[in-house]
């Protein structure tokens, strides 16, 4: 799972800069209030993958997700993105879980089949 939800929040982190440049042609914001945030959204994504396996590091990411998707107010095209990117967050916890657990059902029957094995 880990390994899925890096790879989406390594992503996410490229289009919160570039969303950040498109934020910074607005009149209404100023440089530093779009790079406090977009800096806050890249740091936290880059945080988010270290915390993956602790607790609360995948609800810390659905709080980015939503974030997300709430800058659609600023940039109109994080509106769908950010859907996008919770659907992939989504995908990712979802899958990724899967594929641990078959992971550890491989392993395990890797183990039996070794202590079955007669010793040579």
């Amino acid at each position: 799972m880990r390994m899925l939800c890096a790879s989406t929040l390594i992503s996410e982190f490229f289009v919160v800069a570039f969303a950040g440049l498109v934020a910074m042609k607005s009149d209404d914001l100023s440089v530093t209030a779009v790079w406090t945030v977009c800096g806050a959204a890249m740091l936290l994504s880059v945080v988010l993958c270290g915390m993956l396996g602790r607790p609360g590091g995948v609800q810390l990411g659905w709080a980015l997700q939503i974030g997300l998707i709430v800058s659609g107010f600023v940039v109109p095209a994080m509106f769908f993105l950010g859907v996008v990117f919770a659907g992939l967050w989504w995908a990712s916890i979802h899958y990724g879980r899967k594929i641990d657990e078959a992971k550890a059902r491989w392993a395990a029957q890797a183990r039996a089949e070794e202590a079955q094995a007669p010793a040579s």
